[in-house]
């Protein structure tokens, strides 16, 4: 998508008004936005002007946006229709309920992405007809611009003894995740000590250990019958030159837990 020229629609009516007797357009996530505006369900929230966490945003102004919303690809290629779709859908839903959408790139993946995908996604959101300035703020981000936060957040799971440091290989962490048939087996590393795990955390962060041999997992239940449940990745080693973070870190965190 090299042009900046929004796609025409030849055959769109004159107006999007609903014809009488039509009923307007809706779906699940418009029934749950409606529900929640006529509420005032979110309408004391606060907004800090950046992410961060709940005491962050608890300091700033109260919300311009009465929603928000988010496009987060992972800039490591081009956009596909799965996108487009995805695009229309968030930003067309800050428009319409007097939002706010935020162009946020999921970029935890250091080996495999580049500025070039960056500036070609961006090019491709504007093609659609949209952007991500609102209230006379810009808000285009990415994950990178937040590691610090995302390392501090790990640091208080270990320390709230939901996170462990796993030292066994990748073969013996896929044979100990077991299958749909059969649990998982708690991995010989989880009953280690908040302590121990901080410790060693820290010690991946230093650069201390070589990459893939230990990761931070996140300690929920080896025996779920949702596979993705038993002690997920959330951290792990790789020396690896970041596209916006440069050689600063050493560990990354999982998209599993960077994306939400």
């Amino acid at each position: 998508m090299s042009s900046n020229t929004p796609p025409s629609k030849p055959n769109a009516p004159a107006t999007d008004a609903p014809a009488e007797g039509e009923h307007k357009v809706s779906n699940f996530l418009r029934q749950i936005i409606e529900n929640d505006l006529d509420k005032g369900t979110y309408a004391a929230r606060r907004w800090a002007g950046t992410p961060g966490d709940a005491a962050h945003h608890a300091a700033g102004q109260p919300d311009p946006a009465k929603i928000r919303t988010r496009f987060p690809p992972e800039p490591n290629g081009y956009l596909h229709v799965g996108h487009a779709k995805s695009i229309c859908l968030n930003f067309g839903l800050a428009r319409d309920y007097g939002g706010v959408c935020h162009m946020r790139f999921d970029d935890t993946n250091p080996e495999k992405e580049d500025t070039e995908y960056v500036n070609s996604i961006l090019d491709s959101v504007k093609w659609l007809g949209f952007n991500w300035e609102a209230n006379g703020q810009s808000h285009l981000f990415q994950a990178s611009d937040y590691f610090g936060f995302m390392y501090r957040a790990a640091e208080y799971l270990i320390e709230a003894g939901h996170a462990y440091v796993d030292e066994q290989t990748a073969e013996q962490m896929r044979l100990a995740r077991g299958d749909f048939g059969k649990p998982g087996v708690d991995s010989p590393y989880r009953s280690r000590s908040a302590e121990e795990n901080l410790a060693r955390f820290r010690e991946m962060r230093d650069g201390k250990h070589e990459d893939g041999s230990m990761v931070l997992r996140a300690k929920i239940d080896m025996a779920s019958p949702n596979i993705n449940m038993r002690d997920p990745a959330i951290y792990r080693i790789r020396r690896a030159t970041h596209h916006n973070t440069g050689d600063t870190w050493c560990i990354y965190p999982m998209y599993t837990y960077a994306h939400p």
